[in-house]
């Protein structure tokens, strides 16, 4: 099963295409349909941006 995405993964990100390929949701084939798959993996893709973003404020 791979990892669940986690906030602190978003030092890895240097580009927006890595953000695609970071954000895993380990229990996709468990999610009763496919729309609470893709929002699952959007709500993990905002709460990783989000992460990010704060992360550059701070720094600077």
């Amino acid at each position: 099963m791979p990892r669940r995405t986690y906030e602190s993964d978003g030092h890895r990100v240097e580009v927006v295409e890595d953000l695609d390929a970071l954000v895993s949701d380990k229990r996709a084939g468990w999610r009763a349909t496919p729309a609470k798959a893709r929002r699952r993996q959007r709500r993990y893709g905002k709460r990783l941006t989000k992460a990010v973003l704060s992360a550059g404020i701070d720094r600077d």
